[in-house]
């Protein structure tokens, strides 16, 4: 007599990792997604005219999707058996297939203040997909300090609360705008030096991404994995706009003087928070 396990359907057994992406040549720890879905809620979000509450809204919209793609391409994966209401009426009434490992190290951190509410979203919702047992949320304050012109010549790390070791945990930096890329490259070498533990796989989610800022992660921290919704490069010269992102990677830039995004946000940290009205 045939067995549950006899009915397995072998479409759902190795499911693809491949993501819909940009072409580029920065390298292959680089994911900017290619999806115009999202790419319409982070243009509206960009806009002069989307104020708060909308503007929380979409940030913790593209948050959701950001945060599912990291899942489906990093996290590691089962084969299990479910049994399903029909199980009760038929012998086929089990799904078999490929889902994400349940216990998976995993942490979230919050660099206040701009990804206060992105690490919040990513919390949540690792706990609703893996064991919440497994999932902890670190906060990090971080600032930029910059000199009397205005411009970025540094990071100030002030107060932590980390609530343990990263061994074997993937750790997950959800911050908006990766601009020069100082903050969150202190913030990973704060935790290679000073938290405890051998993390897995460090892997920074932003909305926005320039040159300059996968440039420095790259020269710094060569083990992080990136993944953004856009790349924005507008203080380039026309001709670079004209390549493919990467290949004169040393002539490419999104920053102003100032070492704000361009085409940007503006301020996101500032209007996330409702100080910019």
């Amino acid at each position: 007599m045939l067995k549950a396990k006899d009915y397995v359907d072998c479409a759902y057994l190795d499911l693809p990792r491949e993501l819909a992406e940009i072409e580029h040549a920065y390298g292959s720890r680089v994911h900017i997604l290619s999806d115009p879905f999202l790419l319409t809620h982070l243009a509206f979000l960009c806009e002069e005219r989307t104020k708060q509450p909308t503007v929380n809204e979409i940030v913790r919209d593209l948050y959701q999707y950001l945060i599912k793609a990291v899942l489906n391409a990093e996290f590691p994966r089962v084969v299990t058996q479910v049994e399903t209401r029909m199980a009760q009426f038929s012998s086929r009434g089990v799904w078999t297939g490929q889902i994400i490992e349940q216990k998976v190290p995993t942490v979230t951190v919050n660099v206040m203040r701009a990804g206060t509410l992105p690490s919040q979203v990513c919390f949540d919702y690792l706990n609703k997909t893996i064991d919440p047992q497994y999932v902890r949320q670190d906060h990090i304050v971080m600032s930029r300090v910059i000199d009397e012109n205005g411009k970025v010549k540094g990071t100030y790390l002030g107060d932590s609360k980390i609530g343990g070791s990263v061994d074997n945990a993937f750790v997950i930096f959800p911050d908006p705008m990766g601009a020069t890329g100082g903050s969150l490259c202190d913030a990973i070498h704060h935790y290679k030096k000073n938290v405890p533990g051998k993390a897995r796989r460090y892997l920074t989610v932003n909305l926005i991404v320039t040159p300059e800022y996968l440039r420095r992660m790259k020269v710094e921290h060569p083990d992080v994995v990136v993944y953004a919704l856009r790349l924005d490069r507008g203080a380039s010269p026309v001709e670079i706009l004209k390549k493919k992102p990467g290949v004169r990677w040393s002539e490419e830039s999104g920053l102003t003087d100032k070492d704000y995004i361009v085409p940007g946000a503006g301020g996101l940290g500032e209007i996330m928070n409702n100080t910019i009205c």
